[in-house]
């Protein structure tokens, strides 16, 4: 799977799914897509991570706690 740096547009792409899909985990562990040699694998933070559509990652993936609701008081 392959998603995109927010700020870069650089492509990367994911090594473990698992690892992306974990809402306990806040990296992710991929390799860019620089040039035509495979690049190393390096570790990359989910909240600056986007589908290449430009669509945000689920919040399933990102919030441990997206079950719960929050409940602002109006002030």
């Amino acid at each position: 799977m392959f998603l995109q740096i927010k700020d870069t547009k650089d492509l990367i792409k994911i090594v473990d799914f698992d690892e992306l899909i974990d809402p306990n985990s806040d990296t992710v562990h991929g390799q860019d897509q620089e040039g035509q040699e495979e690049q190393e694998t390096d570790i990359f933070k989910k909240d600056e991570l986007v589908f290449p559509s430009g669509e945000s990652l689920p919040r399933c993936w990102i919030d441990a706690n997206y079950r719960q609701v929050s409940y602002r008081k109006a002030s």
